[in-house]
């Protein structure tokens, strides 16, 4: 008789086979794989961002070292950086920067600081109420701004205008050189008004109400809660608004300004994005208009980054 040794066919069975070790090559394109996937993903956000700002940015500088009337028959000549040397000679170009100043600083009411108090005060509407409330505050972010532009101007007419009847005044108040900056001022905040607000209600609702409970627990009152707790936990909110402001207002303007005042009267609107248009698409210069985008681009670069960097220092970021 033959007997079989099971427990030894068992064990040459379930003997671990030795694999061969991959290949170092192999290895290393496996992580080199890893690293080049998250860049796959980027590859076209990035490469949108390349031709839609980085290439015009880099056109627009070397058109700012041509002198070129936009017409296809005409050749561009090489001037280096008399365009440049043009432009600070300008008094157009340094009044339309104060007027850009002015338009910010008169924009910080209406994103800023009438948006942190609506969205406090609207804290205190509850239910349906609450939702009305905040489409009412937001609908004029709708409105088209031609449209807007339209609709004020008939409000503002002189004589007629519903503003005019209701004050009983006569003023020209969107050809006054005093009042029309104002105008523009006023209608691009009530359009922007309804956006800031909304910005604010999200920070406002990513503040834990822990904080609240446990401030109301050891006595604080409601001001106290707002002062020492809610508008801190808002600050980066609010520098978000702040940068938005000054970044954007002045492009925000130019609808209203092209529809209703062209720039003027006497140029009291002339902002510095629309001066470049103007000597663009009106005077025809278009080395002009290219050496004024790039030192805005620069000048309004380096006020980001300062904003940026003023916010890291005061924001108060909930870790």
């Amino acid at each position: 008789m033959f007997v079989l040794d099971i427990s030894r066919a068992t064990e040459e069975v379930t003997a671990p086979v030795a694999v061969p070790a991959p290949p170092r090559r192999l290895a290393r394109f496996r992580r080199a794989g890893r690293l080049v996937v998250p860049y796959l993903y980027l590859a076209p956000a990035l490469f949108l961002l390349v031709v839609w700002t980085y290439r015009p940015l880099v056109q627009a500088f070397e058109l700012s070292t041509y002198s070129w009337n936009l017409l296809p028959t005409s050749p561009m000549k090489p001037v280096g950086t008399v365009n440049y040397e043009r432009l600070m000679e300008l008094p157009a170009f340094w009044n339309s920067l104060g007027r850009t100043g002015a338009l910010i600083v008169g924009m910080l009411p209406f994103t800023v600081l009438l948006p942190v108090l609506i969205a406090l005060a609207s804290q205190r509407v509850q239910g349906r109420a609450r939702t009305i409330y905040q489409a009412f505050i937001f609908v004029p972010f709708l409105v088209a701004p031609v449209a807007a532009a339209a609709v004020w101007r008939w409000l503002l007419h002189p004589g007629s205008g519903f503003v005019d009847q209701l004050l009983g005044s006569e003023r020209n108040w969107v050809y006054d050189v005093s009042t029309a900056h104002l105008v523009i001022i006023g209608i691009t905040g009530w359009q922007l008004l309804g956006f800031s607000v909304l910005v604010v209600w999200a920070g406002l609702a990513g503040i834990s109400g822990d904080y609240h409970e446990a401030a109301r627990v050891d006595g604080a009152s409601p001001a106290q809660i707002r002062r020492w707790i809610t508008l801190p936990l808002l600050s980066p909110t609010v520098m978000f608004l702040v940068l938005t402001t000054v970044l954007l207002s002045p492009v925000l303007t130019f609808p209203l300004i092209d529809s209703m005042t062209q720039g003027g009267p006497a140029q009291a609107t002339t902002n510095i994005y629309y001066l470049l248009w103007d000597y663009a698409f009106h005077s025809f210069d278009a080395g002009l208009s290219a050496a004024a985008g790039v030192l805005l681009f620069a000048g309004f670069g380096v006020i980001a980054g300062i904003l940026v960097w003023i916010s890291e220092k005061v924001a108060f970021h909930d870790d």
